[in-house]
């Protein structure tokens, strides 16, 4: 009896982490990161772009467009939803977005 107590109090493992850009935040308390790694093929050698998209937690809504954060995994929250944001390692460049693209008058 005393081993099955052992083994269900036992720690969990380190969660995984991941670190991406948020492409959106339309839905509420949801992000889509999208995650690059680069890899190399097993064959041929050549080095590829892996891209994964997660659907992550974001409690407060404070995730922006092109905010770099760090996701890591938690519990699943819905179908697809199994990771959260932990953090904001560096905001969007808001500054380009407000002004808009320049035009050809200002470039020169």
């Amino acid at each position: 009896m005393s081993e099955n107590t052992e083994s269900q109090t036992a720690k969990r493992g380190r969660p995984k982490s991941r670190i991406g850009v948020v492409t959106s935040n339309k839905m509420t308390k949801t992000v889509v990161v999208q995650v690059e790694r680069r890899m190399k093929h097993g064959r041929y050698g050549k080095y590829l772009t892996e891209k994964n998209k997660y659907k992550a937690h974001d409690e407060e809504q404070a995730c922006k467009i092109g905010d770099q954060v760090r996701i890591t995994e938690t519990r699943p929250m819905s179908k697809d939803k199994r990771w959260r944001v932990a953090e904001i390692l560096r905001p969007a460049d808001t500054t380009l977005e407000a002004h808009g693209p320049a035009t050809q008058s200002e470039r020169s």
